[in-house]
């Protein structure tokens, strides 16, 4: 079969973000027209705009935040055709929160591992074990091992319900992983309030609607400008 070899600068116009003009980190695609940018750089740029910053098309009037989502597949394209790029993104975010004295959450530090147990195995010449040796050593694992995300940055918010066709939650207070996102608190709420749907609710914070894909971390250090804690 015959092959062809495509050199990395021709489809990087396909792999980079119109913004900033780098490669994708964090791809998220406006749903509307399915262009894709880089997380911080299109939610940066939707704070003072409502329109796609390539084809002007208005992704939503007055909420346009909650008309994109996180494109994992196009990340994970990004991440195998550009060399290194994963391993310098983790290690920038290594950085910078070490910079700031914070403890590094606890995916990043998942994914670092992982990236350098994948390294170290091609470095030493071991093969990569199948599929069902791995699913057999995660049966055989204990459950009570599981870290069930009590590693990550964890973020203590209170649920209060401004509505009058809600009753409000028992328990307003919680705490947990920053890493959730505005959407596992929807169905959260949706369960204990017994709502057929958690399509039915929105989740505000300093009176702006939060998309369902932004993580309480994003919340935190992008809209809560108080130090008390955050309020939803």
């Amino acid at each position: 079969m015959l092959t062809r070899k495509i050199k990395l600068w021709d489809i990087n116009a396909h792999i980079t973000c119109r913004l900033c003009s780098g490669y994708l980190i964090d791809a998220t695609t406006v749903t509307e027209c399915l262009h894709t940018f880089c997380r911080s750089c299109l939610v940066k740029y939707l704070e003072e705009n409502n329109t796609c910053p390539t084809c002007r098309i208005v992704i939503h009037q007055s909420h346009p935040l909650q008309y994109i989502g996180h494109d994992r597949t196009m990340q994970d394209i990004v991440y195998k055709l550009v060399p290194g790029l994963q391993e310098a993104e983790m290690r920038k975010q290594r950085e910078f929160y070490h910079k700031l004295g914070m403890e590094v959450p606890g995916d990043i530090k998942g994914e670092t591992c992982s990236a350098k147990q994948h390294l170290d195995s091609h470095r030493n010449g071991e093969t990569k074990a199948d599929d069902s040796s791995n699913k057999e050593a995660a049966e055989e694992k204990p459950e009570e091992d599981n870290d069930y995300h009590r590693s990550d940055e964890q973020v203590s918010i209170c649920l209060e319900c401004n509505s009058s066709k809600l009753r409000g939650l028992k328990r307003k207070w919680i705490r947990c992983s920053a890493q959730a996102t505005v959407l596992h608190l929807k169905k959260f709420i949706a369960k204990k309030l017994n709502l057929s749907s958690f399509n039915e609710l929105d989740i505000l914070c300093n009176e702006e609607i939060l998309g369902k894909d932004h993580t309480l971390k994003f919340v935190v250090v992008t809209r809560w400008r108080f130090k008390a804690p955050a309020e939803l």
